[in-house]
């Protein structure tokens, strides 16, 4: 175990570098949710991979024939967490978990859904606004781009309150009210 004050990488590349239908998904998904990189693509994917292990191993624990009552705990945790956090329904199974696709991670990201609510124009100005700290999730400013919106935190994004585009005269709020138009 090394030094636990130390980051370590949150992400796993891709196992074949050149692959050209993963780079052209890649490049779509990028350009679609307004990222940085792709390594901010590759953190949502692995995120989603450890998800998917969790759920596997679940399935393991059931054809083995454990402890029953441990392993529908250990299933409820699972999907009351991803319900807690969005990314599955109320009513999700282990199957569903299997089945989530990389984008249900990324439509989770503060930069998507101040885009999604129409606070900013474009993908790309969600970005701006959060890292210049025009947005805030409950009152509290938030300035990570990545940051990952729970279920119960959906309704409190705003224009962070000493903001100057919480003024409807604003010239960005005006284009963003008159919907995008210049």
């Amino acid at each position: 175990m090394g030094y636990p004050g130390k980051n370590h990488k949150t992400y796993e590349t891709p196992k074949r570098r050149f692959e050209k239908t993963r780079i052209e998904e890649e490049i779509r998904l990028v350009i679609e949710y307004g990222l940085r990189n792709k390594r901010e693509l590759w953190k949502a994917g692995t995120t989603l991979r450890d998800y998917r292990q969790a759920a596997r191993d679940l399935l393991a624990m059931k054809s083995s024939s454990t402890n029953e009552v441990l392993v529908a705990r250990k299933q409820e945790e699972l999907l009351g967490h991803l319900f807690r956090n969005g990314l599955l329904g109320e009513n999700a199974g282990t199957s569903d978990v299997l089945a989530m696709k990389i984008e249900n991670a990324l439509e989770r990201r503060l930069q998507t859904m101040v885009y999604r609510r129409g606070l900013a124009r474009s993908p790309k100005q969600a970005r701006q606004f959060i890292t210049h700290g025009h947005i805030a999730v409950g009152g509290r400013k938030i300035t990570i781009p990545g940051y990952h919106i729970k279920r119960s935190e959906e309704g409190a994004i705003t224009y962070y309150g000493p903001s100057p585009l919480t003024s409807d005269v604003h010239p960005e709020r005006e284009r963003i009210i008159k919907g995008g138009r210049q």
